[in-house]
């Protein structure tokens, strides 16, 4: 027989696992419309989120805690934190929203990260942006990055 010591060292598989430091994450998610028209307030939007959880994750789900930091509602653009045990239900919540008051919506997860400061910085949205506007140059390191005009 094998000590226990000797099979873990044979079976190939290593198991590797990193503890964030941070208890929140921070998302940026543009909610698409059908009828561009159509305005949600923050308090809608958060019911709107809630009800979505409660229907994957049931009422486990819809006690997921989250908050919205900062809510567009002209470009529809939300800000939301949660506790990083959660990141996996609400993003996974996020993406199977399909309808909202019977027309199709899509929200879009446009960055996320465990550092609000780096999701605040106002950046502009490239989806108005025109290509003169835009130029790619090297910066000193030798990566690309966006410089405005």
């Amino acid at each position: 027989m094998k000590a226990v010591d000797e099979q873990e060292e044979s079976s190939g598989y290593r198991r590797v696992v990193l503890k964030n430091a941070s208890p929140y994450h921070y998302m940026k998610v543009h909610l698409v419309l059908e009828d561009e028209s159509t305005r949600l307030s923050a308090v809608e939007l958060k019911h709107f989120i809630i009800t979505g959880l409660k229907n994957l994750h049931g009422e486990v789900g819809a006690a997921l805690n989250f908050d919205v930091l900062k809510y567009d509602e002209d470009a529809l653009t939300a800000f939301l934190r949660v506790y990083s045990s959660g990141l996996v239900k609400l993003w996974s919540s996020l993406t199977l929203l399909g309808f909202y008051q019977n027309q199709a919506c899509a929200f879009r997860v446009l960055q996320e990260t465990v550092s609000w400061p780096n999701i605040s910085r106002e950046q502009p949205d490239a989806s108005r942006i025109s290509s003169e506007q835009l130029q790619i140059t090297n910066n000193k390191q030798g990566c690309l990055r966006s410089c405005w005009r």
